[in-house]
């Protein structure tokens, strides 16, 4: 009996085949898949080149039936890998059903990048040991990459393990925002940007001789001494000249610095006498210098310069603002699923991320307000504002704040008052207030209220946490930089920052901020109620 073999052709006909016109690639493309799928031809790497030069002849959505087809068939992990550095939608298609053996997938996972990694962790039919890598996995597809325009989808590299390109940082935001200020500035933006401190040293005769800061020549040769009649170019107050004659330490005395150098301007200083060793005999001030806090400047300065800064941080307040809100909103279709299914472990990390800007655009916010209290642009509105309703309603608005610092927010005993404030601006100040006071608190304590009415006024006094109950009012507004500021819940920009803007912004409303011991209290115009608790006029 004579054999036959059955000889299969089918490759040599699909290579042969034209392949030039758009059905031609099409054609040959769905043929080269198919066969390799099957089994009928090898996924060698000249079949795997040949259908990456016709990729890109051919559409997505050819690309994606293609793709799809896979779940029916054994296909080799070289052709898995193929689609897998595809456009997210193929790699998608390619990923959600295909099969293969624990080994394969443990070899393929760490070539088909974040994208095929994240379709992958959505499937419940995988082994555990494949499970576990993805896991493994989880850390490096939280880097955002970025990959250059020029770069083709189908020979772009796993971006993550190339680490092609730079990541985005907040800082290049704001070094941009930065260049666009400067650019707007025009030939003003090339000022020198003014030093924040510096220290310096005297001879016996008062007269400054070193100092570790540039341009020297602005205030070497300046003299603490007021006796001096040669002296000429800057100014010392007497705190300064009273402690030199007496050979005497000091501190926060006045310095102010002519011309527009880096070095010009106001300071405070502080300083201590140094005495020779040997023969005791005094030898000079030793001291620092460094500038004013906003609450220790004057407030009669040059009206014009005040207006152009604050207009100039409102348009970088606007600028933040923008991209800002954009990361909030983006991260919130992301943490609701809005823009489709996410994984677990991003979903928590847009979470974090959403948080982290909300606090973000709160500070934003206070900084906006800041500026419009020092360039006098604050919008007031007249109106009347009823005080229970509103500290009801800022305190359900904290309660998360007081339960994550474990401590209670205690409402004043219910009466009826009203302040003459616009709604608004009286629960954007009672809120910064208590949130502040609330972020300092500690498990256990109570920040207690009370409403006292004056001769034309209604004051809310708060009990402050344990926190500030010790510290004076100057210590208080300087509290920008310590450790009471990084606690979870804190004002993002400090707790002097935000007790400085409770008391300008009450200023602005004509009222008071007073801290006292064991008391903060704001004094506020009151609103004159009928016998039936309604307003009638406010009260001068």
């Amino acid at each position: 009996m004579l054999g036959f073999v059955r000889f299969d052709d089918s490759l040599k006909t699909v290579l042969a085949a034209e392949s030039t016109s758009a059905l031609g690639a099409q054609a040959a493309f769905r043929q080269l898949v198919d066969l390799i799928g099957r089994g009928r031809a090898s996924a060698d790497a000249p079949l795997l080149a040949r259908l990456n030069a016709l990729r890109d002849r051919v559409p997505e959505p050819v690309r994606l039936a293609a793709a799809r087809s896979l779940a029916l068939m054994e296909a080799p992990v070289a052709l898995v890998d193929f689609f897998a550095s595809d456009t997210p939608d193929v790699i998608a298609a390619a990923l959600r059903a295909v099969r293969l053996d624990s080994d394969d997938w443990e070899a393929l996972l760490p070539r088909i990048g974040p994208i095929g990694r994240s379709v992958l962790r959505r499937r419940r039919d995988l082994a555990p040991s494949v499970v576990r890598a993805l896991n493994m996995l989880g850390a490096h597809d939280l880097v955002l990459g970025y990959a250059p325009a020029g770069v083709q989808n189908g020979g772009a590299c796993d971006p993550i393990a190339e680490q092609a390109g730079p990541r985005f940082e907040v800082a290049e935001l704001v070094r941009r925002i930065e260049a666009h200020q400067q650019a707007q500035a025009g030939p003003e933006g090339d000022a020198p940007s003014p030093l924040t401190a510096f220290q310096f040293e005297t001879d016996a005769a008062g007269v400054i001789r070193w100092l570790d800061a540039a341009p020297r020549g602005a205030v070497i040769g300046l003299t603490l001494d007021h006796r001096d009649a040669g002296w000429a170019g800057a100014a010392v107050d007497g705190v300064a000249s009273g402690a030199f004659r007496k050979r005497a330490a000091f501190s926060d005395a006045r310095l102010v610095v002519p011309g527009a150098s880096a070095i010009a301007g106001d300071w405070r200083i502080a300083g201590v006498p140094m005495f020779d060793h040997a023969t005791g005999a005094f030898t000079g001030m030793r001291g620092q210098a460094r500038r004013p806090r906003i609450d220790e400047r004057a407030g009669h300065g040059d009206e014009r310069t005040r207006a152009a800064v604050s207009e100039g941080l409102r348009r970088l307040v606007h600028e933040l603002r923008t991209p800002a809100n954009a990361i909030a909103g983006f991260s919130e279709l992301i943490g609701r699923e809005l823009l489709g299914p996410v994984a677990p472990v991003y979903r928590d990390r847009a979470d974090d991320i959403r948080r982290h800007v909300t606090g973000l655009i709160g500070a934003i916010e206070d900084l906006d307000l800041a500026a419009r209290i020092d360039g006098g642009a604050l919008d007031r509105r007249d109106g009347v504002t009823y005080v229970p309703a509103l500290l009801q309603r800022i305190g359900d608005d904290l309660a998360p704040l007081a339960t994550l610092r474990g401590a209670e927010l205690v409402l004043p005993m219910q009466q009826e008052a009203a302040w003459s404030l616009d709604p608004y601006d009286a629960e954007r100040l009672i809120s910064r207030l208590l949130a502040t006071l609330l972020s300092a608190a500690q498990p256990g304590e109570r920040l207690t209220m009370a409403l006292i009415s004056g001769v034309g006024t209604l004051a809310l006094a708060v009990v402050p946490p344990a926190a500030f109950a010790l510290r004076d009012e100057a210590t208080l507004l300087a509290l920008d930089d310590e450790d009471a500021t990084v606690d979870e819940g804190a004002p993002l920009l400090g707790v002097g920052f935000a007790l400085r803007l409770v008391r300008n912004l009450t200023a602005e409303l004509g009222g008071r901020f007073v801290i006292a011991p064991g008391h903060f209290t704001l004094l506020l115009p009151a609103a004159a109620l009928d016998h039936a608790g309604h307003a009638t006029t406010g009260m001068p």
